[in-house]
């Protein structure tokens, strides 16, 4: 596994502190999914999907505005047939590429994917993962087996719901087993998906929920593959984002139809690619500051864990491994 850069830390921080600039693309590369996930938006609104073209032109654009890092996910990348030559084109430029799937074609495209520096794979329990996301749990870990096989740098994203809090410790022995790295967050309730939904998935035993998260600090602290500090799991457990959220300035969201949003949780829309990054980045200050002050939190781990980078937190500093 690969360990915490000092030099990709400096790199980030010198872009978006001193030149003011967001380090990381994430760009929602396709509008289309193969799975029907109840708490999921994306595939039940689409949108539109940009070409190939518009793709590489705003992978050109990226590079010349310092962007160090292209994330490519939403509603689920390994769908996109040009994927590789885009992650190849990615590289050329100098970023680093980045990748969230949901596993279910990862076995069989794991060795189209040369051009990858880092997989993250969506993966919520043994058992649970089939009651979550419709498909069972082997599928998703051959595919996480294979890539790792093929040399790739893998990281389990394991969502936080009522329906796998008794799993979350065999996760981690899962990662360990399969030597990953894995992350934890909470469910994200958003407005789009009916609330019967929530009410279903939602956590409703608080104690065991508190005592689940306790749980996956002492294995942090005793040296298991958990990406998440434990300033961000303390947060979990509180339910409290108790963090200055930088999000807007560290990461430019590209929506599949080329909005560029302040991020994907509020999706404040500021722009289009179409009209040029630097333009709609310059433009869209205020709006972003605004976005910012008036949002109502969230819990995100890539958000929050980058803004106490961001913040220089000495715990984030000296161990978050996965930029």
């Amino acid at each position: 596994m690969r360990t915490f850069s000092p030099k990709l830390a400096a790199k980030a921080l010198w872009q978006m502190r001193v030149k003011r600039r967001p380090f990381v693309l994430s760009h929602a590369i396709n509008a289309r999914c193969n799975l029907r996930c109840s708490f999921c938006e994306y595939w039940r609104y689409p949108g539109e999907g940009m070409s190939r073209p518009e793709v590489l032109r705003l992978l050109d654009q990226a590079s010349d505005f310092g962007i160090g890092v292209y994330n490519a996910w939403a509603a689920e990348p390994l769908l996109r047939e040009d994927l590789p030559q885009i992650l190849a084109y990615a590289k050329d430029a100098g970023m680093i590429t980045s990748m969230v799937t949901n596993g279910v074609l990862l076995e069989k495209r794991a060795p189209e994917l040369s051009d990858l520096d880092y997989l993250s794979v969506s993966l919520d329990g043994i058992k649970s993962h089939k009651l979550l996301r419709g498909i069972d749990s082997s599928a998703v870990v051959k595919g996480i087996r294979t890539a790792r096989d093929l040399g790739h740098e893998v990281l389990i994203n394991c969502v936080i719901s009522g329906t796998n809090l008794n799993e979350l410790e065999e996760m981690v022995d899962l990662a360990r087993s399969l030597e990953v790295w894995i992350s934890f967050e909470p469910l994200f309730q958003h407005s789009c998906i009916d609330s019967g939904v929530w009410d279903r998935l939602g956590i409703k035993d608080q104690a065991v929920f508190q005592r689940a998260i306790d749980r996956l600090i002492d294995l942090k602290k005793g040296g298991a593959p958990i990406i998440n500090s434990c300033t961000y799991l303390q947060m979990v457990k509180s339910g409290r984002p108790s963090f200055r959220c930088h999000a807007s300035d560290i990461v430019l969201h590209v929506a599949s139809d080329g909005t560029i949003e302040n991020c994907r949780a509020y999706k404040e829309p500021l722009g289009n690619v179409s009209e040029g990054l630097e333009k709609v980045w310059n433009r869209s200050r205020d709006l972003r500051k605004k976005a910012a002050r008036e949002c109502g939190g969230c819990l995100f781990f890539g958000y929050v864990e980058n803004s106490l980078l961001y913040d220089f937190v000495p715990e984030v500093m000296a161990h978050y491994e996965w930029m």
